[in-house]
């Protein structure tokens, strides 16, 4: 069974390798992102495998279609890249990994609230050059803040949770309150009501048509004047140009960001050599209170470890013709 892998890193190639030891699998390994122009390298390919920053739009999947591809198998939890209704009319199945580790996402969120909040990226670089001087790193004790948590699934339960063992009093909105969490303390409440109460808000949701900018500038003008927002779920949940002028007047006083809405040419390539185009991007990286991380909330060795096994038994389950696990539907 050929599969197709765009996007690839090395450590996605060592992951894969290592899980599908055994199996009748041949790896195909392409670095570019897969989109409708680089959909041609899939020829041959029974199987395609792809990440968050590949576009399956209608022509891409089209083209795949029609080079023989009969399965996408996404090494991620999110699927708002696919077009599922042109995948569904194509009779093209879409498996995902839909958990792999909600508490490195959990653990990466709560490490960017500590490094706003004590200013850590500041005192690090601080130190190295021999400046000593604590002016300007003067933080709050999170015990007792009130924090909110947008979305309460899998990765904001375990937020939550840490959360909790902090000290915070914890606010919640999600579609589906969690019975357990209410029962210890968690207060779920619509989102504009959220908003004003929290010192920090962190959002754990997933990227949809109706939720496209959830934080935008009539939301951000609710929120309390200097609150911490932290994103690492998608980064369409964030009106950018937004956040950005309420950096500029104050309202926003921190902000951590591990997903940016136009990441794709950016996030998993070394840009390192080249002058970045978007400018908007480029103006949030000129804040000394932004933190940006490059979409690494999920990047353990569990997890790699996790994805990979989900995803060579998706094949394999295919390949058999089992029952599919994990599929996504329109």
């Amino acid at each position: 069974m050929r599969v197709a892998v765009f996007s690839t890193q090395s450590y996605d190639r060592e992951s894969l390798k290592a899980a599908s030891a055994g199996m009748p699998i041949e790896w195909a390994w392409f670095e570019p992102h897969l989109n409708s122009q680089t959909a041609r390298l899939a020829e041959g390919a029974l199987a395609v495998n792809c990440f968050v920053n590949d576009q399956l739009d209608a022509n891409t999947l089209e083209s795949l279609s029609g080079l023989g591809v009969a399965l996408i198998t996404l090494r991620c939890a999110g699927f708002n890249q696919v077009d599922l209704h042109t995948a569904a009319r194509l009779g093209l199945p879409i498996v995902r990994v839909p958990e792999y580790s909600p508490h490195a996402v959990a653990e990466h969120t709560i490490g960017l609230i500590l490094m706003l909040n004590r200013r850590l990226h500041k005192a690090y670089n601080r130190v190295r050059d021999g400046n000593f001087s604590l002016d300007g790193l003067l933080g709050f004790d999170l015990f007792g803040r009130t924090v909110g948590v947008v979305g309460t699934g899998r990765i904001g339960r375990c937020v939550v949770e840490i959360l909790l063992g902090l000290g915070c009093r914890v606010l919640a909105h999600d579609p589906r309150p969690d019975p357990s969490l209410a029962g210890r303390g968690v207060e779920y409440l619509p989102l504009d009501r959220l908003l004003t109460a929290c010192d920090i808000v962190t959002l754990h949701a997933p990227l949809t048509p109706a939720n496209h900018h959830l934080i935008n500038a009539v939301r951000i003008a609710q929120m309390k004047s200097g609150v911490m927002l932290i994103n690492t779920s998608r980064g369409g949940l964030i009106d950018t140009r937004a956040v950005i002028e309420s950096l500029k007047s104050g309202q926003i006083g921190f902000l951590g960001l591990d997903v940016y809405e136009e990441e794709n040419d950016l996030f998993f390539d070394d840009k390192s050599s080249s002058i970045i185009q978007d400018d908007i991007f480029t103006r949030l990286l000129t804040f000394p209170n932004v933190v940006v991380t490059a979409h690494q909330a999920f990047f353990t060795h569990n997890a790699l470890d996790a994805i990979a096994a989900q995803t060579v038994r998706n094949l394999m389950h295919f390949d058999r013709g089992e029952p599919l696990e994990a599929v996504v539907s329109a």
